[in-house]
């Protein structure tokens, strides 16, 4: 059965049907045909699946990140951006990189990062002589943060799925966001100096000033949801109500960006993408709780750990897999099915549950910029108006850089740990 569902799964996956209903139908049509339980479990199971209060936080972050989309928070930032590294070499590369690390910290959705920042940012650098390839696979790439640093939906599933804090989930993405950042900077500079790529001119004290305060008040969300978590002042999921709030009066009362009839696009665009994780997740629920009664993850485990009992090999073999699944199946699938299966193994290996959920969410980040599913690579393309095919050779050695970032990441795990474990 164990073969069959796999091979059912891949079929429909090379059909190119959707992953929730591959994963429904997979499950659906080997439980029946095996006889592992009633049919009327699985509506059962994909309700349980959603049926958590943590999870709610999930609906309330789209609905933020949606009107900090609509209220004109993008500009903000990368005017503030741009006063701090416009004037280096590859300056507006440099800009696109650091303001999708703003961005993400308030709306934690690449997708939602790429299209917010793309939409100004390709078009500006492609006009300062940028290849239009090299500023799309820049910009894809950059809108990856959005699911590493927090506030992250990728970080609140795995913290429901593992069952860790969801707090400690957010401390830990912090610092290798950073540096994930930092490297990225890094490969736009030494390309910027080998293609000519100028930046702007630079700003002074007075002008970098005037764009803080401008930013001020959208670079202090992800300060207030993450303080109030680990101040006790409320929970992650309280804290994405709060972002809602605080984003809506920001948009609407102060920059003045949102208007009523811009309110019923948002409600239903954020409605539209929480139906649509949602049903991800209630289905990849299904499977999850399906593969646990054929005990397929006591198999797999078994089967690592009579091939090695060394932590170095086993991390470089779940990176690999972890960089394969990201390239086929969408994140929060993905974490809902591999979490069952690869943490009891980490776990027995003296991994810290934490630190493997940013090994893990850190590789489903990689899998936004890669085909075949690679939705940053769409949403990018379809702002510059450029094929898939052209992006995607422009993404490879960025790939490449954020695929030797994951192993540092993951043989350095202080750079996970520091901050929750100084916050506990």
């Amino acid at each position: 059965m164990v073969a069959l569902l796999f091979i059912l799964l891949i079929l429909l996956f090379a059909l190119s049907v959707p992953i929730a209903t591959s994963l429904g139908l997979a499950t659906a049509i080997v439980a029946w045909q095996g006889d592992v339980f009633s049919l009327q479990v699985i509506p059962q199971q994909v309700f349980n699946s959603i049926n958590s209060f943590p999870l709610m936080a999930i609906p309330f972050f789209i609905l933020a990140g949606y009107l900090m989309e609509t209220g004109g928070i993008s500009q903000k930032l990368i005017d503030f951006a741009s006063t701090l590294v416009g004037h280096i070499s590859g300056g507006l590369a440099m800009v696109a990189i650091v303001t999708s690390m703003f961005f993400a910290a308030i709306s934690g959705s690449g997708a939602a990062t790429t299209a917010a920042i793309g939409a100004i940012m390709i078009p500006a650098m492609v006009a300062k002589g940028y290849e239009v390839r090299y500023a799309s696979a820049n910009q894809a790439v950059s809108g990856a943060l959005g699911v590493i640093i927090p506030p992250s939906i990728p970080l609140i599933l795995y913290g429901i799925a593992a069952q860790v804090s969801v707090g400690d989930m957010f401390m830990a993405g912090v610092l290798p966001g950073v540096f994930v950042t930092g490297t990225l900077l890094i490969s736009a500079y030494i390309v910027a100096k080998k293609k000519g790529y100028k930046g702007v001119e630079k700003s002074n004290v007075k002008e970098v000033f005037k764009a803080f305060r401008g930013a001020i008040l959208s670079l202090l969300m992800p300060l207030i949801v993450l303080g109030g978590i680990y101040g006790g002042v409320f929970t992650p999921t309280e804290a994405a109500v709060i972002a809602v709030v605080y984003s809506f009066i920001i948009g609407f009362f102060v920059y003045r960006r949102i208007r009523v009839k811009d309110l019923v696009t948002i409600f239903r665009d954020s409605s539209v993408t929480t139906a649509i994780v949602m049903i991800v997740i209630g289905t990849a629920g299904l499977f999850s709780f399906f593969i646990n009664r054929l005990g397929v993850p006591t198999m797999i485990s078994e089967f690592f750990l009579s091939i090695t009992s060394s932590v170095f090999i086993f991390l470089i073999l779940a990176n690999i897999l972890l960089l394969i699944t990201g390239m086929f199946i969408e994140a929060a699938a993905a974490i809902l099915i591999l979490v069952p299966i690869l943490l009891p193994i980490s776990t027995s290996l003296g991994i810290d549950p934490v630190h493997f959920g940013i090994i893990m969410v850190v590789n489903l980040a990689i899998g936004l910029i890669t085909p075949p599913v690679g939705i940053n690579l769409f949403v990018a393309s379809q702002t510059a108006k450029i094929k898939i095919s052209a992006i995607s050779r422009a993404i490879i050695p960025f790939v490449i850089i954020l695929f030797v970032d994951v192993l540092i990441i993951s043989f350095l795990p202080i750079m996970s740990l520091w901050l929750p474990s100084i916050l506990n």
